[in-house]
């Protein structure tokens, strides 16, 4: 029986490049394609239905069926993407996504994002050298190697406010897995996911925050092939 193929979801202004040292190790075939705003997609508008159809289209260029994982951002889109395409998203990994932001976080957010539309160029590189500090080493550099995109942060944050991820769980009948470091200030609503899934699990990785679960490569492809692999057993 042939592998499932895996698509990778990357997060929030940065591209699909952000899973290379992953990809590289992944023993199913895989593809990490750039959401609409970033990477080769920079300058067109981003919004979650488009967003979903660049995933759905790259599980079509696979074979129609795959497992969708995405972290941050990128895990907000794979658990929209579930819900609106069923039949093609085999099983689902969500990491780094189990929060429904407060009003505060939200405001926080287009602040920030509006100060870096306001300087883009600066807020790259800020950006860029942030992704190196929380993440050194070569998935560090895979975070900033397909360019980062600051300017699309206020439609990305409108997106995915007017998504209800938790409905979207529930209306999906897949395996899903919610993965979270344990010092992640997403996981914070981790347990009403967890319960509005029909068949779900919940990972928490021990010592990881928000983007430190990229840390060990080898791990985190390891435990994706196990994923596709429990999905295509059924």
């Amino acid at each position: 029986m042939a592998d499932l193929p895996v698509v990778l979801v990357h997060g929030i202004r940065v591209s699909g490049s952000m899973w290379s040292p992953v990809r590289s190790l992944l023993r199913s075939p895989s593809a990490a394609p750039d959401l609409p705003g970033h990477g080769s997609r920079r300058g067109l508008p981003f919004d979650m239905d488009a967003a979903c159809d660049v995933v759905a289209e790259c599980v079509a260029e696979l074979g129609g069926r795959a497992l969708v994982a995405g972290l941050s951002l990128g895990g907000y889109v794979a658990i929209a993407t579930a819900a609106r395409h069923p039949s093609m998203v085999a099983g689902l990994v969500a990491m780094g996504c189990t929060a429904r932001p407060s009003a505060a976080f939200v405001h926080g957010y287009r602040l920030v994002g509006r100060l870096a539309a306001a300087g883009p160029r600066v807020a790259d590189r800020v950006s860029a050298y942030m992704l190196r500090r929380s993440l050194p080493g070569p998935a560090g550099e895979a975070m900033v190697a397909g360019g980062v995109s600051c300017e699309v942060v206020p439609s990305v944050v409108d997106a995915v406010t007017s998504e209800d991820p938790v409905a979207s769980l529930a209306a999906y009948p897949g395996r899903v897995w919610l993965v979270n470091g344990e010092r992640d200030h997403f996981r914070v609503n981790e347990r009403d996911f967890l319960r509005a899934c029909r068949n779900g699990s919940l990972i928490r990785i021990s010592g990881r925050g928000h983007l430190t679960v990229l840390a060990a490569p080898d791990r985190m492809a390891a435990f994706l092939d196990r994923a596709a692999d429990a999905v295509r057993a059924g």
